[in-house]
């Protein structure tokens, strides 16, 4: 999908910008809430791009930095209209991690690291179904196929024919060995990865036990990268109530540097793919 139509993306360029502008003018976040008698958060959500922009707003923080240049404006008007457009997953109702699908559709590549389940660009239906029921077992049944439908639905990043997604994913050898749905289901179920594994916009491996102690033990994380040189890399990490976003350049480095520590103790490609296969092959019995 491409970017000038992705609404989470217009809004961080967006939010961008305006940040940028407010550092040209020398102000704080707290000095411009205080202009146009609004709350530093609210400042704060408008530069980050996570709450929707109108042209009000738009309008109203060009006139604080006294941007004189009218293209500019109706630039920034015009980036504020198309931020509130819907992507395709708002058909899908209310979804809780609607920023990343935003961010995932129109990144470039993505590096995760899994260490409990597959990932979600590379699960099956009947493994994600599992998973969903055993994740939120008080989810009534509707909402828990919603979000297989979304889930299935993203997996058209990495199939698509003009400009997949580059993923590049780092399993927990716990990834294999966590039953979800009975053995049929993971037999399945890595039987895809491996198949998966194999295109060329696609690297799987896999963190072994024997690895002990290793920079991904307090959890999972993803970093996005984009085509775009104006968006910059977002480090991305799952909660079970809210999702961090992290975009500093010195935080980004840091999950960079822990990620290629993961990829230098995990098994290679081919050994991967391997255990992989084989761990299948046990489901199989």
């Amino acid at each position: 999908m491409a970017s000038n139509v992705n609404p989470t993306v217009r809004r961080r360029r967006l939010g961008q910008e305006l940040r940028r502008l407010r550092e040209v003018k020398g102000m704080t976040a707290e000095e411009v809430a205080e202009r146009l008698l609004v709350s530093q958060s609210k400042i704060s959500r408008l530069e980050n791009g996570r709450r929707s922009i109108s042209q009000r707003d738009v309008r109203d923080l060009c006139g604080v930095y006294e941007v004189e240049d009218q293209r500019i404006v109706d630039s920034l008007m015009q980036m504020a209209k198309d931020s509130r457009q819907q992507g395709w997953w708002h058909a899908f109702g209310d979804i809780p991690y609607s920023v990343y699908i935003g961010l995932e559709t129109d990144a470039e590549s993505l590096r995760t690291y899994e260490p409990q389940m597959i990932t979600g660009l590379l699960q099956t239906r009947t493994y994600a179904e599992a998973l969903i029921q055993g994740a939120l077992p008080e989810t009534p049944a509707a909402d828990v196929e919603k979000r297989v439908n979304v889930r299935i639905r993203r997996q058209e990043r990495i199939h698509s024919e003009h400009g997949p997604l580059r993923l590049w994913v780092v399993l927990d050898e716990a990834c294999l060995r966590r039953v979800v749905g009975g053995p049929q289901v993971m037999r399945e179920q890595l039987e895809h990865v491996a198949e998966m594994s194999q295109q060329p916009h696609i690297t799987v491996q896999v963190l072994p036990f024997d690895v002990g102690a290793h920079p991904g033990v307090n959890g999972q994380y993803s970093i996005l990268e984009f085509a775009d040189a104006a968006d910059s890399s977002v480090v991305y990490i799952e909660g079970v109530t809210s999702d961090l976003y992290l975009e500093k350049a010195h935080d980004v480095q840091k999950y960079t540097v822990m990620y290629e520590h993961l990829r230098a103790q995990a098994l290679n490609v081919d050994e991967s793919r391997r255990r992989i296969e084989d761990v299948a092959k046990e489901y199989a019995r």
